[in-house]
């Protein structure tokens, strides 16, 4: 297993108290863990192009808030973000790998629509199911720029996508997601 953060060891270090322990708990496990890894551009990184996995998971997305951005702005920067992150996953599935997403399943973030970001890459979606932290001993959502402040997660839903076998959705994907 390989867990990966866009952020340094460093910048964790200083913003989350647990996060020494959390790493430690990995790869005392035999995890690999990576920093400084872009989950829109993964699957070109130097160590893990051509790797194929079984799952990639993607906990809480997200691009940022910014509040003098316009909600619209925000849901397309988001909506790529998800997007770009999906294309590269989909080159790093097995052929019955599976692609998990869990994210907010109320208000703004219902419409990031990722069933539809994922059938224009030519995912199909194979279960949503709901999410409950408590499920996943010793995690804790976090607030990306908000420090080690705990974030509400509920209601969210895991998003499960696998390989549709067919082309890619010929709509045209670049304008839905940032117009």
């Amino acid at each position: 297993m390989i867990a990966t953060s866009l952020d340094s060891t460093g910048f964790l270090l200083r913003n989350y108290s647990n996060a020494i322990i959390n790493i430690q708990n990995l790869t005392s496990r035999g995890c690999m863990v990576m920093h400084g890894v872009d989950a829109t551009e993964m699957a070109n990184h130097w160590f893990l192009k051509g790797m194929k996995f079984d799952r990639i998971v993607y906990n809480f997305p997200l691009a940022g808030f910014f509040p003098n951005e316009s909600r619209y702005s925000q849901l397309c920067r988001n909506r790529k973000l998800v997007f770009l992150f999906l294309s590269n996953a989909k080159q790093m599935i097995a052929e019955k790998g599976e692609i998990h997403i869990s994210h907010k399943s109320n208000g703004f973030f219902l419409e990031w629509n990722l069933d539809i970001l994922a059938l224009l890459l030519g995912l199909k979606l194979i279960e949503e199911v709901h999410f409950n932290y408590i499920d996943y001993p010793g995690y804790r959502t976090k607030y990306g720029f908000g420090g080690d402040k705990n974030f509400n997660c509920n209601p969210s839903k895991t998003y499960k996508f696998g390989l549709k076998n067919c082309k890619k959705q010929s709509l045209q994907s670049s304008y839905w997601i940032m117009k």
